[in-house]
């Protein structure tokens, strides 16, 4: 499938998925980031605020502020994304296509990420990722070379193969 045939493919797959299911999914898929060692290990962390479709990691943001980890949310910006450091979801607002976003400090220090943790709209075996087609998420990966970076979808995200562009940053790993 192209790109767009897929998102499209994609978008119907979850709304045939109760909410309840999704839920269900995002809880799994959370204790199997949480049961890694580069969780373990990791002492800053990218995560993203979810949208409504996309798996909840609320409970790794807060696992991880729990455990006195650096939580860095993105922020977009025009047509770029910054980094801003999360401190509460008191200190979160409405931002760019309705996404809830930190007020925090800016966060510029991208090498002291160790794990980030990324949706995407499908993802394939050997780590290719698709997003939403902005590419605000390739912008962003291209700056974080040593992060490990781990996608996380809905088992029904994970398909056969997914059209990659010399741009795209693959996962190292893809939780489901």
């Amino acid at each position: 499938m192209d790109k767009h045939t897929l998102r499209k493919w994609i978008r119907q797959q979850k709304a045939s998925h109760a909410p309840s299911e999704r839920d269900a999914f995002s809880h799994k898929a959370c204790l199997s980031v949480m049961g890694s060692p580069e969780w373990r290990n990791a002492h800053c962390v990218l995560l993203y605020h979810p949208l409504p479709d996309e798996v909840d990691v609320r409970p790794l943001i807060a696992a991880a502020t729990e455990e006195g980890k650096r939580v860095v949310l993105p922020q977009v910006v025009g047509d770029d994304t910054v980094l801003r450091l999360y401190t509460s979801e008191q200190d979160l607002q409405p931002g760019a296509f309705g996404i809830m976003e930190p007020t925090g400090p800016l966060f510029t220090n991208y090498s002291s990420i160790e794990l980030a943790i990324i949706p995407g709209m499908a993802f394939d075996s050997r780590g290719n990722r698709l997003g939403r087609g902005k590419g605000y998420y390739d912008r962003l990966l291209a700056r974080l070379p040593h992060a490990r970076k781990v996608g996380i979808c809905f088992p029904f995200q994970f398909v056969e193969s997914i059209p990659a562009d010399a741009h795209d940053i693959p996962m190292h790993e893809v939780v489901r």
